[in-house]
């Protein structure tokens, strides 16, 4: 199809797999069957090593896109990066049984570990994904070990209103160019990798399900959240209010620890973190 005609399989599938290529040579593919269809989980690591659970940002942000962290991470963990089940990926809802309240995305992200057959799991999320697994830390405290959140959305603070107006286009009528022009400011100039910008243009239009959403989680949870949180925010989010959001995190979670990473901006994150990102998140996951 052309440019902004409409979605193309074929041409997502290609970007998928080129930033997949990224990933260490000795990855896997696992499907695991959940009430809400097969999810796709990419995997690396030792098989014998803890495991940990990584969830993507939202649009076309997949699994994939933790293409420049995972050899680090997956020297200390098995890593499990999964595709959000109704979103961009290659995750196959059943039918139109996808999950619609916060309380679904717990039943599927319980069901996904279970598939796997882990207990517990340290979880990573990123923008979107942060929200997911803190509400999954929140409601499921026993399958949670440690929890790190990279620029979390609708969490600790609320998104600004002039991000919401320039996404609105791409929302109303995502087309590659769209895409490509918000991500482009977001980043306020900062050159994306190439391959991780075609796939978020292929993206685009492709047949998803509404996302879960909802508000931010209550302080009164927050405060009883018993697992170790490392939250990284981006000082350069033009998404919310960086300091803001880590000024929160530190007034209501009881064992949390916050930076700023300089010079990065919210939907550069993962992949174009500081160099040392991983290096960090490998320090917190098996530090005392």
């Amino acid at each position: 199809m052309g440019a902004d005609t409409g979605y193309d399989s074929e041409a997502f599938r290609v970007a998928y797999d080129k930033v997949l290529a990224k990933w260490p040579a000795e990855r896997e593919a696992l499907t695991v069957a959940t009430p809400f269809g097969d999810t796709r989980v990419n995997t690396c690591g030792p098989r014998d090593a803890p495991p940990l659970l990584l969830l993507p940002g939202g649009g076309g942000a997949t699994s994939v896109s933790w293409y420049a962290q995972v050899a680090g991470l997956a020297r200390v963990r098995r890593v499990y990066a999964v595709d959000v089940i109704g979103a961009p990926g290659l995750s196959v809802p059943a039918g139109d049984r996808h999950p619609r309240t916060v309380a679904d995305l717990t039943l599927w992200l319980d069901a996904v570990l279970d598939g796997l057959g882990v207990a517990s799991a340290d979880l990573g999320g990123h923008s979107y994904g942060g929200w997911i697994a803190l509400h999954h830390a929140l409601r499921a405290p026993a399958r949670t070990r440690r929890l790190f959140l990279l620029d979390p959305t609708q969490c600790f603070a609320g998104y600004k209103a002039a991000y919401l107006l320039r996404a609105l286009p791409m929302l109303l009528r995502p087309t590659p160019s769209r895409v490509r022009a918000f991500l482009e400011w977001e980043a306020g100039g900062a050159p994306p990798d190439p391959d991780w910008l075609a796939l978020q243009e292929a993206a685009a239009g492709f047949p998803a399900a509404k996302p879960v959403t909802g508000p931010r989680p209550a302080p009164e949870a927050l405060r009883a959240l018993d697992a170790r949180v490392l939250l990284l925010v981006a000082a350069n989010s033009r998404t919310h209010a960086p300091r803001a959001v880590a000024d929160r995190a530190r007034a209501l979670l009881p064992h949390v620890e916050t930076a700023v990473l300089p010079e990065v901006s919210h939907h550069a994150l993962p992949q174009s973190a500081p160099g040392d990102l991983a290096g960090r998140l490998t320090a917190f996951l098996t530090g005392p």
